[in-house]
C-alpha cells in the first residue's frame, strides 16, 4: 500500500506549481477511486499519469498519511465551494462526510488545503461548467458578499423576457452556486457569510439570495450564529441552510442547534512560550497607542483591541496580519504581542493536528478568513440529522 506522501513526492504535486490543475484532476481522482464519482477526473488524471510514469493507478490503493482523510464508509457526499483552507470540510467530514469536490481561488490557501486533506482544489469557480462537477447530496460554501444590479430587470419584464436568477445574480460569485444548485439538485446546502451580508445594500442582497434559493425549489433556513459559544471569541455568522423540495417536500424538519453556554477563554488557547517575535515593537505599539488617542479625542471607538485572557476576543479578520490590533495579548510589563498562528488556529476551533505549512501573514489571512469549525460542525450535525431521518423513512 502506497503512502499519499511517497506519490506526492513523485507526482511534483504542489499547489504552487504552474500545472495546479492537473494536480487537482489527480488528487481528486484519488480521493474518488472506487465510486462513481471518479469518472469526473479518470481522463486528465489519467494523461497526467501516465507522463510521470505511473500507469498502474488501477491498482492503487493508498494509506492517507495526512492529518485529515476521509473516514471509512462515509454516510453522504458533499462539495465544498470558496473552501478556504477547509474549516467547513473539516466540520461536514467529521459527521461522516465524504467531500467529492472542492474549488478555491487563492493559491496559498490550495497549499494549506492539500497539505491537511491530500487533495488540490480547483481554481476560479466562475470557469468551472457545473456539468463537470459530481453529483453530490450536500453543497457548502462560504461565499463573499456582492452586490447586485438591478439595472435593465423592469425593462426584461416589459418586453415579457426571462428574468430572475440567472440575470439578477449573473457576475456575482453567489451566481456560481446558483447554476451549481440548478445543475446538480443537490438533497440540501449550508451557505456561510458576514452577519452583514442581511443588511448589505439595504437588504437586497440578501432578499435575491433567499428568494433565488427558494426559486430553485429549497425550503429555506437562516440564521445568525456567534462562534463565542465554542470559542474565546466574538464571531457572528450569518448561516443559510436550505433543503430541496423534490426530495423532503414541502416539511422539513431542520432546526439550528441549541448552542451550548459561552465557557471558553482566551487563556486557555494560548502558548506556553510563544517566539519573541509575536510581541510587538516600540515603533508599532506607539502607533497603535497614538492612532488609538485621535480617534479617541475624536469620540470615536477606533483602537486596538487588548484582550482580557479570562474573556473572549474581538472577531479576527483577515488584516490580522497588519499589526494585529484587534487582539493583542498583555504580557505585564512589556509590550502586547499579537497571536500566533497556531493560536489563531485555535481560536477558529481547528484541531493542532491541523498544519500550517504556510508563512505567518499567509496564515493569519487564512484562518482570518476561515470559520468557526466546531459551530459549522454543529450545524452540520442538524443537517445530517434530516439525511439520515429522510433516508430512515424512504
Amino acid at each position: 500500500m502506497l503512502k499519499y506522501s511517497e506519490v506526492k513526492e513523485k507526482l511534483n504535486i504542489e499547489p504552487l506549481k504552474d500545472h495546479v490543475n492537473e494536480q487537482a484532476f489527480v488528487t481528486h481522482y484519488f480521493h474518488n477511486l472506487g465510486n462513481d464519482a471518479a469518472k469526473y477526473f479518470e481522463e486528465p488524471a489519467m494523461a497526467y499519469l501516465s507522463k510521470h510514469n505511473l500507469d498502474n493507478h488501477h491498482q492503487l490503493s493508498f494509506n492517507w498519511d495526512i492529518p485529515f482523510p476521509t473516514g471509512k464508509n462515509p454516510k453522504f457526499r458533499f462539495i465544498d465551494l470558496f473552501a478556504g483552507i477547509g474549516g467547513i470540510r473539516l466540520a461536514y467530514q467529521k459527521e461522516g462526510g465524504r467531500c467529492v469536490f472542492s474549488s478555491e481561488y487563492n493559491k496559498f490557501a490550495k497549499v494549506t488545503y492539500e497539505a491537511n486533506f491530500g487533495e488540490v482544489p480547483f481554481g476560479d469557480i466562475t470557469a468551472i461548467d457545473e456539468k463537470t462537477i459530481p453529483d453530490h447530496d450536500v453543497l457548502l460554501a462560504g461565499f463573499p458578499c456582492q452586490p447586485f444590479s438591478i439595472a435593465g430587470v423592469s425593462k426584461k419584464i416589459s418586453l415579457g423576457r426571462n428574468h430572475g436568477f440567472l440575470d439578477e445574480t449573473q457576475g456575482t460569485l453567489f451566481f456560481d452556486i446558483a447554476r451549481i444548485l440548478d445543475e446538480k439538485k443537490p438533497k440540501a446546502f449550508m451557505l456561510e457569510n458576514v452577519k452583514n451580508l442581511v443588511t448589505h445594500d439595504k437588504g437586497r442582497t440578501f432578499k435575491v439570495i433567499y428568494n433565488t434559493l427558494k426559486e430553485l425549489n429549497y425550503t429555506v433556513f437562516y440564521s445568525v450564529l456567534d462562534g463565542k459559544h465554542f470559542v474565546p471569541q466574538h464571531r457572528e455568522r450569518i448561516i443559510i441552510v436550505g433543503f430541496s423540495k423534490d426530495h423532503f417536500g414541502e416539511n422539513v424538519n431542520f432546526e439550528f442547534p441549541k448552542l451550548p453556554k459561552p465557557k471558553r477563554i482566551i487563556r486557555e488557547i494560548l502558548e506556553e512560550e510563544p517566539d519573541s517575535k509575536y510581541t510587538l515593537s516600540d515603533q508599532l505599539w506607539g502607533y497603535l497607542k497614538g492612532y488609538a488617542e485621535k480617534h479617541k479625542a475624536k469620540g470615536n471607538g477606533f483602537g486596538y483591541g487588548m484582550t482580557d485572557l479570562n474573556g473572549i476576543s474581538r472577531t479576527l479578520s483577515a488584516r490580522y496580519y497588519k499589526d494585529g490590533s484587534e487582539i493583542l495579548i498583555p504580557q505585564g510589563g512589556i509590550n502586547p504581542r499579537r497571536l500566533t498562528p497556531r493560536e489563531c488556529a485555535r481560536l477558529q476551533g481547528f484541531p493542532d493536528e491541523f498544519v500550517i505549512p504556510v508563512s505567518d501573514n499567509q496564515a493569519y489571512r487564512q484562518f482570518g478568513n476561515s470559520v468557526v469549525m466546531p459551530l459549522i460542525n454543529s450545524v452540520a450535525k442538524q443537517v445530517v440529522k434530516v439525511l439520515d431521518e429522510f433516508h430512515e423513512s424512504d
